[in-house]
């Protein structure tokens, strides 16, 4: 399925703060991942949360604080660089992966699971407000 396919570069992720993309999970059915900003580079993440499949970016970028993406529902925070949420209704578990590589600022999708299908949302429904949320953390 995937081969190394260009996505962006490492200053656009850490500019934006998350860049947005569609790929094909293994079961060729469309699904959104997220890449973010970590210490040594970017991570790829699947653009959901693991409590109740929340997106984390809704169209807007992912709201993250202090190297957390946050999702937007109920406030669950995921570190940046390992995906794992140490609190909220998401706690102890672990945001689901795609393989990502960087060469010379380039960013790469490497996941074999995965194909990348276009940038942006599956839907590219820009007026999409995202949840009514229930968090307790303020933006």
């Amino acid at each position: 399925m995937g081969t190394k396919r260009r996505l962006t570069t490492v200053e656009t992720v850490h500019e934006e703060g998350s860049w947005l993309f569609t790929i094909r999970d293994e079961y060729g059915e469309p699904d959104e991942a997220i890449l973010v900003p970590c210490e040594d580079g970017v991570e790829g993440w699947i653009n959901r949360c693991t409590h109740e499949a929340q997106r984390l970016d809704v169209g807007r970028g992912a709201a993250m604080r202090n190297g957390q993406i946050i999702c937007p529902r109920h406030g669950s925070m995921f570190d940046s660089c390992s995906g794992y949420c140490d609190n909220g209704e998401a706690a102890d578990t672990t945001l689901p992966s795609v393989a990502v590589a960087v060469d010379d600022g380039v960013v790469y999708l490497t996941d074999d699971d995965v194909e990348y299908l276009h940038d942006g949302q599956i839907t590219g429904d820009e007026d999409d407000d995202g949840p009514a949320s229930t968090s307790h953390i303020s933006f």
